[in-house]
């Protein structure tokens, strides 16, 4: 079979899991808390079950790690995220604020393509399935090709106990036939919901270029600070065990040490005595061309998890039997030191710093060398310098007393239990939590009103141009206002057309038709009785002789200045009136106001005019005379 037909192959294979997964789906989504977790429960129990045998598989395939510790993460994602999970709840409704009236609610994300590496196999397809399943989602598993039988064995255990649970079939998925091809269909498919990629950075990228939702990882070059105040021994005990744990096919194990220099020979020494090769200046070179490869800059798959002592071999260099680490002191970061980056191995750089501040510097230049936002570790019994530390670092999990890798993973800390460590914004990730069934579902929310909303009258045209509602007050209420304003500046009684003016002026500002501001003023043929409570007197009296109009001695000229007045136009045009509309504003007309067709029509449409009342007429006849 050529290559070619592999990836055909692969890519229909992608398209048929994916419409089962889909369908099974559909059906999981009405099943009960109860059911969810009852087969949750059975797959856990199996992949535990299992472990010590999918364990072998992933040696015997990959060439990578022990089996010792590939169990050990194998039961880390069967017990440890198991017990994690089990309360969890991941139906119907998750949460609920009766204080502040919101009902929560889990929603599926649908089918989950879990993108699984080589380097951790077996743990991380049940993790991936565990977390998948307790959201209430189908998963669809695309194995790394060089892992691939192992993954889908251990699939076909948690696939097998789920259909005996009542799952529908199809739930649990695993590519047989794994190419990139397969891969990038599985993860642009339509039917796709979220994807989980743990991989390499290109890896990382092309799920995160798919167009579909995506928690991707960064790598992860991890320093370990031993402070002054530290455990030594402890300290070099917990980074060699992380170091060596599965031989550092985890991302968050230790790549550096970085010792105060108070320090720094006990460092040593107690590596030493804890089975540490130190490397001279031609053995560093000769590593750094073996571990690292130039031209990408990434480990060499050669020597990824394999035994110290092996890999010293590969490069010629003669180191004793029971080395468990080979370390490089080093003066720099960077290229020009190969050794400074990840490594994939039990391989370890050695550095030396003044102080605390002179750590966190250092610390920071490593992980932007290819590990930030990952993980970091910190030994030292300095309460202030922890906590000084731990927020200067640019990584998200900064463990202390303990093994980074063991801490990051929630193994030796409470931590949330994970196999994926999202790396957030810093590494290109959206997220810089430890990956559960949280980041699989969506929450919907229904929400009561707690605080009343203002019930507007608007008219529909004021409502299209965004202006303001008119007033509730009564028409009653603005005249009786009117009359206090003018009586409250010292003028004397107010007739008729002063009040006029200022209910126009108000009515005006608030948008309000002229129809009922003259209403409101009294321009009607006949004046009601003055028995009409509704009204103040003056607006229903008759009007008052212009002699008592005037001001009396007392009253100064600016009190009478500050009557409202009315500024008649002289020409309108269109650009006038769609302004006056913008402002929700009147244009005030007279008999000799010059208007233009356009104008006019638009205004009629808006009600924008008034005309004044000593020309209603002569106004319109204007209005026409200039159309």
């Amino acid at each position: 079979m050529s290559l070619r037909d592999r990836d055909l192959i692969s890519v229909q294979e992608a398209r048929h899991l994916l419409e089962q997964a889909s369908e099974a789906q559909q059906k999981f989504a009405f099943f009960s808390q109860a059911q969810v977790d009852a087969i949750v429960d059975v797959c856990a129990a199996a992949a535990q079950a299992a472990s010590e045998q999918v364990a072998r598989l992933a040696v015997e395939e990959t060439g990578f790690g022990n089996v010792a510790d590939k169990m050990t993460k194998n039961r880390l994602a069967a017990v440890d995220v198991y017990n994690a999970i089990r309360g969890m709840k991941t139906v119907g409704i998750i949460r609920e604020d009766r204080e502040k009236g919101v009902l929560e609610v889990a929603t599926p994300v649908g089918v989950v393509v879990a993108v699984i590496p080589c380097t951790n196999p077996t743990s991380t397809a049940i993790y991936k399935t565990l977390i998948s399943i307790k959201a209430v989602n189908a998963v669809v598993l695309s194995p790394h090709p060089s892992a691939a039988k192992c993954i889908h064995e251990t699939a076909s255990v948690l696939a097998r106990v789920a259909l005996r649970a009542g799952a529908p079939e199809g739930l649990i998925a695993c590519m047989e036939h794994p190419t990139m091809q397969g891969t990038q269909e599985l993860m642009r498919h339509r039917l796709t919901g979220v994807i989980l990629a743990t991989g390499g950075t290109g890896l990382v990228r092309a799920a995160y270029g798919s167009g579909k939702p995506a928690y991707g990882v960064g790598p992860g070059n991890v320093p370990a600070y031993i402070e002054r105040t530290a455990n030594v021994k402890k300290a070099v005990a917990d980074i060699i065990a992380g170091k060596t744990f599965d031989y550092g096919t985890i991302c968050s194990s230790e790549q550096a040490i970085v010792a105060d220099e108070a320090i720094r020979d006990q460092a040593l020494e107690e590596s030493r005595q804890q089975g540490a090769y130190f490397l001279t200046a031609e053995e560093i070179r000769r590593l750094g061309e073996l571990v690292i490869t130039p031209g990408a800059f990434t480990p060499n798959p050669k020597i990824v998890g394999r035994p110290a002592a092996v890999i010293a071999e590969m490069a010629g260099i003669q180191v004793p039997p029971a080395t468990r680490v080979l370390i490089a002191k080093l003066d720099g970061v960077g290229r020009e030191h190969p050794l400074s980056a990840e490594k994939l191995s039990p391989i370890l750089a050695f550095y030396s710093v003044a102080n605390t501040a002179a750590a966190i510097e250092l610390c920071t230049r490593l992980l932007r060398f290819g590990g930030l936002g990952h993980t970091c570790a910190m030994h030292s019994q300095n309460e202030a310098a922890i906590r000084e530390f731990g927020q200067a670092v640019p990584a998200f999990r900064v463990v202390v007393n303990t093994s980074a890798v063991h801490g990051s993973i929630g193994y030796s800390t409470n931590l949330f239990p994970a196999m994926t460590l999202g790396c957030g914004a810093a590494g290109g990730n959206i997220t810089s939590d430890n990956i559960g069934p949280q980041h699989l579902m969506n929450v919907k929310r229904i929400a009561w009103e707690s605080r009343p909303v203002e019930h507007r009258t608007v008219p529909a045209d004021q409502r299209m141009l965004g202006a303001s509602s008119p007033a509730e007050l009564p028409v009653a209420e603005f005249v009786a206002k009117a009359a206090a304003a003018a009586a409250g500046a010292g003028v004397g009684a107010p007739d008729r057309q002063t009040i006029a003016k200022i209910v126009e002026r108000v009515f005006t500002q608030r948008g309000i038709a002229r129809g009922a501001a003259q209403a409101a003023c009294g321009a009607r043929p006949e004046a009601p009785a003055a028995s009409d409570s509704n009204l103040p007197a003056a607006a229903v009296s008759e009007p008052v002789p212009a002699a008592t109009t005037q001001p009396s001695p007392s009253v100064s000229s600016t009190s009478v200045a500050e009557a409202p007045t009315i500024e008649v136009c002289a020409f309108v045009s269109e650009n006038d009136v769609r302004m006056a509309i913008t402002r929700s504003e009147k244009i005030f007309i007279g008999p000799k106001t010059i208007v233009t067709p356009s104008a006019r029509d638009l205004a009629s449409a808006h009600e924008v005019f008034v005309v004044t009342e000593s020309a209603t007429s002569t106004s319109a006849n204007s209005a026409r005379r200039d159309s």
